[in-house]
């Protein structure tokens, strides 16, 4: 076991040029599955985004735009400041553009933070883009299990890539299900033990009182039951990996014998007489933070040969495409979902990250296979909301009115028409009061006015029924959209565009 006495930590691969981000698009789904993943990354101050331009591509591969007949011809435009704020000016044509899942029209103001934390739209109700930075060019360094394209995933490769090859120790630090286990046994098949397994324990299973038989061995007679002598985990793992996971919660008791074999590679099996050598290389993972009293200090140090945090689901929506694609597999295995319920899954927080998109996406191919229409509140058990960060509340504020607290949280299949009409008449008909009201989601709220009888969208309603309407209420969008049984938002859009063919 080699001893290292720093502590090294990868940085993060260098940004664009003159120290800023890089704009990024990336398609997190589209009616074409072979085109998930593509990316425009680019530092240009003016961007216009329509069916035909920009060039969408992978690393290595010929560029293609969007392409998709539900795309718009008029462009999308993006405008960037120097302080890094973006403007997106939509185009005044029929196409349906959702951020986040709310509808959208006009302008859209997002400051640095607010791209940062990766904006989802979604045009056409067909093809999903996510908005975001990115610190590098898009390149290919595969790694086994670690799929993504943004620039976390690719800094992540990055750094499995770089200490893969050597016998640092290495601490992964990440939320529950953010993927250690599979970094840890990235970074063992691509190092010079690949010939030899990986033994992996988790260390909150282990007993206090067998702790140190479990880690070390043990010899016949060293307790009661041991009637034999007794190979430890460090023995099995000799000349190969060992991966000691939630090391957090490794029994006081045995993590000064971590530091001695992690400073020497010696080690004492219980009730031996002679020390023994151990030469397995250690990879170590917690979700939680050591600097505290309660873990010991000095094995801390010895730990952080090499540290690898891994980012949450929530901090790169921009895979979220990817990831379906690579935990359902492509061809003709990725079921048909529709671009609505991937809207909701890119715009979720993940508590459980991609460990629970991974058992969610299981559950929602299984309902398609069988026929189903599947609904992220169905898949998911959806616990109260936390405080949205600041970023997202600012992404929020681009596109939302401002709502009253929320209602308890309701399936939509419990709703009613009656109920789903009355709460759109209380409230001015605006999609977002409404689906507060009801205790839904935005998305789920849209699905329930597609599906209902005495809702239209404005866009299928005749012109010259939207002119007599708006005639009649002096130009009161919501007293017009009230007579019509129409959203405020999809009216408001609809008058626009039509004035502007006058």
């Amino acid at each position: 076991m080699t001893d290292s006495d720093f502590t090294l930590t990868s940085p993060l691969t260098a940004p664009g040029a003159a120290g800023r981000p890089l704009l990024a698009l990336t398609i997190v789904w589209h009616p074409d599955p072979a085109r998930i993943g593509d990316q425009y990354v680019g530092d240009a101050g003016t961007l216009e985004l329509n069916r035909y331009a920009p060039q969408f591509s992978r690393p290595g591969e010929a560029g293609l735009p969007l392409g998709h007949g539900g795309i718009s011809r008029e462009p999308l435009r993006f405008t960037r400041t120097r302080e890094d704020a973006l403007t997106v000016t939509l185009p005044a044509s029929r196409m349906t553009v959702e951020l986040n899942g709310a509808p959208a029209s006009g302008s859209l103001q997002f400051d640095a933070a607010a791209v940062a934390a990766g904006q989802i739209l979604t045009l056409g109700r067909a093809v999903v883009l996510c908005l975001h930075w990115m610190t590098c060019l898009p390149r290919h360094n595969p790694v086994p299990g670690l799929a993504g394209v943004g620039s976390a995933a690719i800094a992540l490769r990055d750094q499995v890539r770089m200490v893969a090859p050597t016998d640092l120790t290495v601490l992964l630090l990440g939320e529950t299900g953010s993927g250690k286990e599979i970094a840890a046994r990235a970074i063992h098949a691509l190092g010079a033990r690949r010939a030899g397994k990986l033994v992996a324990v988790n260390m909150a299973a282990l007993n206090e009182s067998l702790a140190a038989a479990d880690l070390f061995g043990a010899s016949r007679g060293a307790y009661t039951g041991a009637q034999g002598e007794r190979q430890g985990l460090f023995a099995e793992a000799d000349g190969a990996t060992l991966f000691l996971d939630e090391i957090g919660n490794a029994p006081a008791g045995v993590q000064p014998m971590l530091l001695r074999v992690l400073e020497g590679g010696d080690y004492r099996p219980l009730g031996a007489s002679q020390d023994r050598r151990s030469t397995a290389r250690l990879i170590a993972a917690t979700d939680q933070d050591l600097d505290s009293a309660a873990f010991n200090q000095a094995l801390l140090r010895r730990l952080e040969g090499f540290t690898i945090q891994l980012p949450p689901l929530r901090a790169r929506r921009e895979d979220i495409g990817v990831l379906i694609v690579h935990l359902l597999g492509g061809g003709a295995a990725l079921p048909a979902l529709p671009a609505s319920l991937v809207t909701e899954i890119a715009c979720h927080d993940w508590p459980g990250n991609v460990r629970q998109l991974a058992h969610t996406l299981k559950r929602a191919a299984l309902l398609a296979a069988n026929g189903g229409v599947p609904q992220l509140d169905q898949l998911v058990r959806m616990a109260p909301a936390p405080q949205a960060s600041a970023a997202r509340q600012a992404a929020q504020a681009a596109s939302e009115p401002a709502a009253q607290e929320a209602a308890p949280r309701r399936k939509p299949s419990t709703l009613s028409d009656g109920e789903v009409l009355e709460a759109m008449a209380e409230n001015d008909w605006n999609i977002q009061a409404a689906a507060r009201a009801l205790g839904i989601s935005r998305p789920s709220m849209y699905k329930l006015l597609d599906g209902h009888a005495a809702i239209r969208w404005a866009e299928r309603i005749a012109p010259e029924e939207i002119a007599r309407a708006m005639a009649a209420s002096g130009d009161d969008v919501a007293r017009a959209a009230s007579a019509l049984r129409t959203p405020t938002e999809s009216l408001r859009r609809e008058v626009r565009r039509l004035r502007e063919l006058v």
